[in-house]
C-alpha cells in the first residue's frame, strides 16, 4: 500500500486533517503500515498540487482539514482494480530468523518467548477491537465493514507469527537437537 493511497482512502470516508489522519493511522495500522506525521503532511501538499484532495478549512494554527476530490475518488479506485498487488512483505523478525544459529540457546529462547508475548498482545487488541465493531460501537456503515475485514487479517496474522514464535522455541537452534 502506499501513503497515497491510505490517505486517499482515509479522506473518502471524509474530511480530515494531517494530524487526523495520522492518528487513523495510528489507530488502525500502526504495526503494519506506519505513518509518520511529517511523511503524511508532504503527501498531503502532494495531493493537493495534483487536485486529489483540497483544503476544506484551515483553522486554529493554520490547522488545515482537508477533503478528497472526485479525481481522488476516481484514483482510489484505480489503485484497488488496475493497480497489481504488491505482495512483498518486509518481516524484520523472519529475516532475523535466518540467524538464529548464531545466539546462543539461552538468548534465542528468551527472544523468541519475546516474539511469542508481543504477537499474542497484538492479537488480543485486535480480537478486543473486532468485538467493539461486531457489538455495533462504530456502526454498520460499509467503511466499517471493510475495516473489519482488515482487523480479521490483523487477528490471523498475528496469531499466525506468535504460532510460529512458539513452535521456533521447540525446534533447533532454540532447542539443541537430540545426539543420534
Amino acid at each position: 500500500m502506499s501513503l497515497r493511497h491510505g490517505l486517499l482512502g482515509l479522506l473518502a470516508e471524509g474530511p480530515a486533517s494531517g494530524y487526523d489522519l495520522a492518528g487513523r493511522f495510528t489507530e488502525l495500522l500502526s504495526s503494519v503500515w506506519p505513518a509518520q506525521h511529517p511523511k503524511i503532511y508532504a503527501e498531503l501538499n502532494k495531493l493537493a498540487a495534483e487536485g486529489l484532495v483540497e483544503v476544506e478549512s484551515e483553522g486554529p494554527r493554520r490547522r488545515k482539514a482537508y477533503r478528497i476530490t472526485d479525481a481522488g475518488i476516481a484514483e482510489v479506485k484505480r489503485w484497488l482494480t488496475d493497480v497489481e498487488v504488491d505482495h512483498t512483505m518486509r518481516l524484520q523478525p523472519l529475516l532475523r530468523s535466518l540467524f538464529f544459529w548464531l545466539m546462543d540457546t539461552d538468548e534465542l529462547q528468551r527472544h523468541l518467548e519475546a516474539e511469542a508475548r508481543y504477537y499474542r498482545e497484538l492479537e488480543q487488541n485486535y480480537r478486543d477491537y473486532a468485538a467493539r465493531k461486531d457489538r455495533g460501537e462504530f456502526g454498520y456503515s460499509e467503511q466499517t465493514q471493510s475495516m473489519r475485514v482488515t482487523i480479521e487479517a490483523g487477528i490471523r496474522l498475528y496469531s499466525a507469527l506468535a504460532d510460529w514464535a512458539e513452535w521456533a522455541q521447540t525446534v533447533p537452534p532454540a532447542k539443541p537437537a537430540k545426539p543420534s
